[in-house]
């Protein structure tokens, strides 16, 4: 029995949609640079099988995607799960840590 991983950075798993995105990524990344929140390191392209999405992570495991036409940090809350782009991120907080890491990262 195999198991196959829903993330990928094997660009032969990449379809031609999912490599067109990855261009835009890049070309995002030279014109844009990173998003400011995102650490320079070991920073590989990503390719979720399941939700289709392609982003960029590092070392740290953060994510940067496409928002339109900007580069954008993607947060998840490690306390309740929430998950988004910085104006996706003002929820109902579920406790005191939770609230400290939405004004850790500017979505109070």
């Amino acid at each position: 029995m195999t198991t196959e991983s829903i993330v990928t950075t094997d660009l032969t798993k990449y379809g031609s949609r999912e490599r067109e995105m990855l261009v835009e990524l890049l070309q995002a990344w030279r014109t844009q640079g990173l998003p400011k929140d995102f650490y320079e390191d070991e920073v590989q392209p990503m390719f979720n099988t399941h939700s289709g999405c392609v982003f960029l992570t590092n070392s740290e495991y953060q994510a940067a995607m496409m928002n339109g036409n900007a580069l954008e940090m993607w947060y998840n809350c490690p306390y309740c799960g929430h998950e988004g782009f910085l104006k996706d991120m003002k929820h109902d907080p579920e406790g005191a840590e939770c609230s400290r890491f939405m004004a850790d990262i500017g979505a109070e």
